[in-house]
Order: structure tokens, then sequence, then C-alpha cells
């Protein structure tokens, strides 16, 4: 029988509040498939506990929340041929949803890095607690991928085109700027986390998330200044236009700083990806709702499998760690309609949601 040390999620109550924590600390708690199993299991546990007034997610460890999936199984499962990166897809999708409608108070403390699946696991949360070590990010682009875990909803209605900025950079967010673009509600000192806990672990059975937010509020320091706010009305500017080629040319023509290292940045991602997440975003800013964006993702995902691109993008940054991806197609003008239809094909199975 495993004890908590090994197990990758460690599910616990303290006083009226269901914890579950991430407990992968040396993997920055990256998201495998029996993990995502678990959290499900326990939102059915604490959602049938009467006892249980709030739940709250955290990460093991000092580093980070929950740096993303866990791509290197997504890539073996592509290469092999298995239907694991499908199944995971399908059930942290699902878990993605059911976050975004969880009844109870739902506390995301992300505390650290927070990236991919971990901002799957808290932006869509009710009650979103950053500290000064957060660093949130969805850097996708960087790996031949896309953002998904419902980022085609969420970050199409950040300020401006602040989402757009993130999804196709990758850069990213501090505690200020994850709440002034809507990730995250509350910033309080890591030092006070466990505080937190305590104070939630009080929480009177039934309390409502009105009550859960008043808790949070009253113990929250005042956020710091927003550095994406910023330089929001250069972000705006180039970010605006329904093509890559154009937000390049709007950087180009910008002598500034910022637009010289965004368009630095931009060349070093993968042009099918950066083409991919531009339409999903547009696509995502017109859907009706969550349901949709995570159902179109999952058609991307299906194509995913079969892009040159994230099996080289997975390989540079995470295999061989040698930073130097070789897309193809390598340029943007390259990347045309033909080369992204496919990805808008809708999955064989949509999502139950």
């Amino acid at each position: 029988m495993q004890n908590n040390h090994e197990r990758e999620v460690i599910i616990e109550r303290r006083g009226t509040a269901g914890i579950i924590r991430l407990n992968r600390p040396k993997a920055l708690n990256s998201l495998t498939l029996d993990m995502v199993r678990m959290i499900d299991a326990a939102l059915d546990e604490f959602a049938d506990d009467d006892g249980v007034a709030s739940v709250v997610v955290t990460g093991e460890g000092d580093r980070g929340f929950c740096a993303g999936g866990d791509i290197r199984a997504l890539h073996e499962s592509g290469r092999s041929g298995s239907d694991l990166a499908e199944t995971f897809w399908r059930e942290e999708f699902t878990l993605n949803h059911r976050i975004a409608s969880y009844a109870k108070p739902y506390v995301a403390l992300m505390d650290g890095i927070t990236m991919g699946g971990g901002v799957g696991l808290s932006a869509h949360g009710r009650h979103r607690i950053v500290t000064e070590r957060t660093r949130l990010a969805m850097p996708e682009t960087g790996i031949g991928y896309f953002p998904d875990v419902g980022a085609t909803w969420l970050l199409p209605r950040m300020p401006g085109q602040t989402g757009t900025w993130t999804g196709l950079t990758g850069q990213e967010l501090n505690a200020a700027d994850a709440i002034y673009a809507g990730l995250a509600d509350f910033e309080i000192p890591s030092s006070r986390l466990p505080n937190v806990i305590d104070a939630l672990a009080r929480l009177p059975v039934g309390s409502s998330p009105v009550a859960c937010e008043a808790l949070l509020k009253h113990v929250a320091g005042k956020a710091t200044e927003s550095r994406l706010q910023a330089v929001r009305p250069l972000i705006d500017h180039a970010f605006c236009f329904d093509r890559v080629e154009e937000v390049m040319e709007a950087l180009a023509a910008d002598e500034g700083e910022f637009a010289a290292k965004t368009r630095k940045t931009l060349q070093t991602r993968s042009p099918t990806s950066l083409k991919l997440t531009l339409r999903l975003l547009r696509e995502g800013r017109q859907s009706v709702n969550l349901a949709a964006c995570l159902n179109r993702e999952l058609g991307a995902c299906m194509q995913i499998l079969k892009s040159a691109d994230f099996y080289e993008g997975v390989r540079a940054a995470v295999i061989d760690k040698d930073r130097n991806p070789k897309w193809s197609p390598s340029t943007i003008e390259a990347v045309n309609a033909e080369v992204l239809a496919p990805f808008f094909k809708p999955a064989d199975r949509p999502l139950a949601l």
C-alpha cells in the first residue's frame, strides 16, 4: 500500500476543507492520467460529503502548482500509436469543464509555476489565489502545440488583445498580471498560504462561494502593479489582426524594445502553432461557452498527434533539451489553409459535457 509520499495526488480532510494536493514535486506536479482521475474522484467525494464546505487544490514543493500535462508521456503515446494521449485529453478537458461549474467553493492556490494543464486546474475555478512566486503561462507554441484546457475560452476574454499575446508568445504572467487578466482573484504571500488553508478549514458547513470570497478578500494583500497592463496599448495595436503575418508586420514597424523582443520570441515558435493558435483564439472569442472551445481543442489534439512539429518541439524541449527545434513548415508564410484545415475537423466522439 502506498504512503502519502508515493501517491501522485494526496486527498485529505482538514476541518470542513477537502484538500487535493498534487504530489509530483520533482516533475513540478505535471499531470498524468492517473492524477486526472484521482482529482475527479476527489471532487465526487467532496461534492457528496455534507461535511465539506470548500475544496482546496494545491501543489507540493515550493517550485510550482502544476507545470501542465506530462508531455513526454503524450509524445510517447503518439509515437507508439497508443490511446493514452486521446484518453488523457478527453478526461482532462472533461475535468476542466467540471471545475468551471463545481457547486462548492473551489479554491486553487497557484503558488509558483502554473502552466498549461495547471492553468486548466486553476483558472476555471471560482476562487483563484496567486502569490509573489506565481509564474503563469501557456507556452505551448514553443513545443509545436497550442493553448488547450479551455484556454481558447479564457484567453480571448482577457483585456484587449492581451490574451492573444499570451497565447502566441507563451510569455509568463506574474501575480498582478494574472489578476489583471482575469485568470486569478487575490494575491496572498506564499508564507501565508498555510493560514489560508486553516481559515478555509473553519468555514461553516454549507458556506456559499460569497462567504468563501469574503474570507479570501479579508486575508489578501493589495495586488502589485501589473506589467501586462502597462504594455497593453502596444499589445492591442500589434495583436488585433487575424493573420500572424500582420501581427509580425505591426511589430516590425514598431521601433520600441517591447515590440522587438516580442517579434524575436514569435520567430522561435512553431509557425504552424502560431497560425493554429490565433485561429483557435478568434473562434473561441465567438464561442457561446467553454464546452464548445474544449470540443474544438479536442479535434485539434487529434491532428496534433499527426503533426511533425509536436514531436520535434517536445524532443527539443524535453527529450534532447537542445532548445533548437526545426519546424516544418519553417516559415509562417508556408502555413496555408490546407495545412490548418485538418486541425479543425471535429473529433470523432465529442466530449459529453
